[in-house]
């Protein structure tokens, strides 16, 4: 599946790595690929790096996520799979990018990390491949290491060409992750691409069709903690109960996997019960915010 970048990447230091116009076929990610590899970069462990276990245990007790991350003891078991996570160095000094500079990504990547161990754990992945595959977390959104801040900040409605600038985060998260990873199809750097396509075709950067259940629960907790938490471009946060109708209408439509979102509402049960029981009624009962950007342009209609 060919594409080609409407935008440069570059690394956090602006070194670009490809220009504007770079057609990512397999020849030019093997490249960069090769290119990464002889770097060395050293791989630390993400809990130890800077304030991340505490600010992943904060936020792991606020809002619907006491109840999602349960007792002490169970976050406690949650995080010897969390803390078998290790990153490029140049990968934790993206973390320390956002931490710094747009707190909604560091938290927001802090939170699929986590709800996606979690879940990954809940389907019965044995340690430590669950933390090789679900370490794709706090990665997904790297690429918007290269969306100006101006962009990721902004408070009103986005133009269609910020929102292109936007969606290239996708890619430019596949480009730097092969480079610091050294691996194009790495699991990581197909999470940093795939992660808003969806099963009908209708998600970005290519519009596939969208099978890979891993990728696909990384996919609908970065859904979950966009709406459950505080967003530039709308006024409040959705209540819990109006995040789970709109992911469960998103899976009955046929664009997420069903299967992912009974093992979130199960998380989201004070006794955690089996996915297989849970369900949300379709029937609208919760609030979604009153103000809400998302999907309109400043020069035009919303799509």
């Amino acid at each position: 599946m060919p594409s080609r970048l409407d935008f440069a990447v570059r690394s956090l230091e602006g070194q670009e790595i490809l220009p504007a116009g770079t057609p990512l076929n397999a020849s030019v990610l093997a490249s960069i690929a090769s290119a990464g590899r002889v770097h060395r970069w050293e791989q630390r462990v993400l809990l130890a790096h800077g304030t991340v276990r505490e600010d992943l245990a904060l936020a792991a007790r606020v809002g619907p996520y006491a109840t999602v991350f349960g007792s002490a003891d169970e976050y406690r078991d949650l995080e010897l799979l969390m803390g078998q996570a290790r990153l490029p160095d140049p990968c934790l000094r993206g973390l320390d990018w956002f931490q710094a500079n747009d707190t909604y990504t560091y938290r927001h990547i802090l939170m699929v990390f986590a709800l996606s161990c979690l879940l990954v754990r809940r389907l019965g992945y044995s340690a430590p491949a669950a933390a090789a595959e679900a370490v794709a977390g706090p990665l997904h959104d790297f690429g918007k290491l290269c969306v100006p801040l101006a962009i990721l900040l902004k408070r009103t409605a986005l133009t269609r060409g910020e929102r292109r600038q936007l969606e290239q985060h996708t890619l430019a998260g596949h480009v730097l992750l092969c480079h610091y990873i050294g691996e194009p199809e790495h699991f990581t750097s197909r999470v940093a691409r795939d992660h808003h396509e969806r099963r009908d075709g209708s998600g970005y950067p290519h519009g596939i069709s969208l099978a890979d259940q891993l990728v696909e629960i990384v996919a609908v907790c970065d859904i979950y903690d966009a709406l459950v938490s505080p967003r530039p471009y709308r006024s409040a946060a959705f209540d819990n109960r109006s995040a789970l109708e709109e992911l469960t209408a998103l899976a009955e439509s046929g664009r997420i996997s069903r299967d992912a979102v009974r093992l979130l509402v199960s998380v989201n049960r004070k006794d955690h019960p089996p996915p297989e029981r849970c369900a949300v009624s379709l029937e609208k009962r919760g609030t979604a915010p009153a103000r809400n950007l998302y999907g309109v342009f400043a020069d035009g209609d919303g799509r």
